[in-house]
């Protein structure tokens, strides 16, 4: 029994937002990959081929994109952690509301 492909389908505002994402400063580098890999699952990359361009584990393009499913847009960043929280994802997620307005 074979696992069916797991595909991220976007909005051109979503396609949009994720480009975005990916050019925004104060963003941290893991949250903008998960945006790339996104962004590639929709254009027909399979999870195997999105975690070899990204260097990454299969089960870690799996999880971002069932946490694309879930969450949206605020499942692209960490979840909170012990310690100083991260600087300017306040900002950036204000930035990025206001652009889709």
């Amino acid at each position: 029994m074979s696992t069916p492909a797991l595909r991220v389908e976007l909005s051109a505002e979503e396609d949009r937002t994720l480009q975005d994402l990916r050019v925004a400063s104060g963003v941290l580098q893991r949250t903008k990959d998960r945006a790339e890999a996104l962004r590639l699952s929709h254009r027909g990359w399979t999870p195997a081929h999105i975690a070899e361009y990204l260097g990454w584990r299969v089960a870690t393009v799996r999880t971002a994109i069932h946490r694309w499913q879930q969450d949206g847009l605020y499942g692209l960043w960490d979840s909170p952690r012990p310690g100083r929280p991260p600087q300017g994802t306040t900002a950036v997620m204000t930035a990025l509301a206001q652009h889709r307005q």
